[in-house]
């Protein structure tokens, strides 16, 4: 760990560090990537239990959610960066000859990587993946909200690395601002809005380039032909993953008048079905993270009828899975991106409803619809978000071969797999022309823009 003070040293160890060309070799970020497989599978175990103690999350879903993701992406990066490191022909226009094109992707350089803490392994170390992959260094900070998972990266990264070339620097947001008034090279941001705008003001003196991945409220359409048996425990494991604690969780209800009471009586039973009658005695249903989380939360039973759950539990920082109905629109639970299990119902009855609804608030990270497909892509046309599904949730961000990112409030950028690969890189396009042959076309008079207009026709 180092301390605020010593930052700037780091950063400058690690900028010299990639002076000397060592991150440059594929053969050698291919080694790197085998040392954090090696490494994650290690400390796995010891992870899976800091997982619980921070956040009472199981270690079936710590697997699905966190170290499997993990230990895919780098499995995915060994076997393919040889190919996409590998410099690409492009072709060339005739005007140009006696040329070729092509691009090759260069390392950006130094990093910071800001983990949040709600999938504190998972968004920590995929984007690191990239950043090895590309051949850059990395300067880590995970989120002091989970004080035992932090405290085992922190070894499992100091056991595999050295400082000048991957980090790790503990700490809360005045650590933050020291890291962000550094110069970087790259900056991969994961959490809120409102913090994503703190980083992006931070990296604008140095135009330095980001990715931003953020969240906001994002919408769950079930339609009037919903299977809804299927919809509501879809939706029901959705939104109690992790305590609704996900970026990509569905926020709000937006429910087809007709099918309204039939969903609500489904969801009960899904969410019994997920984790018991006692939902509160699940070993699968993770607590808020904080007393500050908790708090926040719970005030929203406070902002609309409760037809199905409400309990709560001071001490646990536990709240029971939530539907909310008769809630304002300017209300907090409507406004705010909730990030826990309370889930507002809004009722609709046309389609251009849903849309006037959605388009006149801030671009989401997700978009669900359940229905018939043709009414989901009719609504995914006439909308914007970061991604989406239809007749799901969360399972898009599980696809690696899918680039997943925001847009607009939601955030910039996008990775996984190679497009983890191509965030941390540059891709600079090269132009090889040959000095044997020298044609005039382009030459001051421009005698032969003629033959140039008839080649160009």
């Amino acid at each position: 760990m180092a301390e605020n003070t010593a930052i700037p040293a780091l950063v400058q160890s690690q900028r010299d560090f990639f002076k000397t060309g060592g991150t440059l070799s594929v053969k050698w970020r291919k080694q790197q990537l085998r040392k954090l497989l090696d490494a994650v599978c290690k400390y796995e175990k010891p992870l899976f239990d800091a997982l619980w103690k921070d956040l009472h999350k199981s270690e079936p879903e710590s697997y699905l959610c966190e170290t499997s993701i993990v230990k895919g992406e780098i499995r995915s990066a060994i076997k393919h960066l040889d190919r996409w490191a590998k410099p690409k022909r492009i072709a060339t226009p005739i005007t140009h000859f006696p040329a070729c094109s092509h691009i090759v992707y260069e390392p950006l350089g130094t990093t910071l990587i800001i983990a949040p803490w709600n999938y504190p392994v998972n968004l920590l170390l995929n984007p690191l993946i990239g950043a090895i992959s590309a051949g850059c260094t990395a300067v880590l900070k995970p989120s002091p909200y989970v004080p035992t998972v932090s405290g085992v990266l922190q070894l499992m990264i100091e056991e595999t690395f050295p400082k000048e070339y991957v980090a790790i620097v503990q700490g809360h947001r005045e650590v933050n601002t020291e890291l962000l008034a550094q110069r970087w090279d790259f900056i991969f941001f994961t959490g809120s809005p409102a913090l994503g705008r703190v980083v992006a003001a931070a990296a604008a003196p140095n135009l330095t380039p980001m990715v931003l991945e953020l969240g906001g409220k994002s919408p769950c359409i079930v339609g009037p032909d919903a299977n809804l048996k299927i919809a509501a425990k879809r939706i029901a494991w959705g939104k109690t993953l992790n305590s609704g604690q996900t970026c990509i969780a569905p926020d709000y209800l937006l429910l087809h008048k007709d099918i309204k009471d039939a969903f609500v009586a489904e969801f009960k039973k899904a969410v019994e079905s997920l984790h018991g009658a006692d939902v509160r005695q699940s070993t699968h249903y993770v607590r808020m993270v904080t007393d500050k989380a908790y708090q926040r939360v719970k005030s929203y039973l406070k902002e609309g009828k409760i037809l199905a759950g409400g309990a709560y539990n001071d001490a646990e920082r536990y709240i029971e899975p939530t539907l909310l109905d008769n809630v304002a629109l300017d209300s907090d639970v409507m406004t705010t991106e909730i990030f826990g299990p309370v889930f507002p119902i809004i009722t609709y009855e046309t389609n251009e409803e849903v849309l006037e609804f959605v388009n006149a608030r801030q671009k989401p990270l997700a978009f669900y619809y359940f229905g018939k497909v043709k009414d989901g892509n009719y609504l995914l046309e006439h909308t914007s978000s970061g991604g989406a599904c239809i007749n799901d949730t969360i399972m898009h961000f599980a696809n690696a071969n899918m680039p997943f990112g925001g847009v607009g409030n939601s955030g910039q950028g996008k990775y996984h797999e190679r497009e983890t690969f191509l965030a941390f890189s540059h891709t600079r396009s090269v132009l090889n022309t040959s000095s044997r042959i020298d044609l005039p076309f382009r030459y001051m008079p421009y005698k032969a823009i003629g033959l140039m207009k008839m080649i160009l026709r």
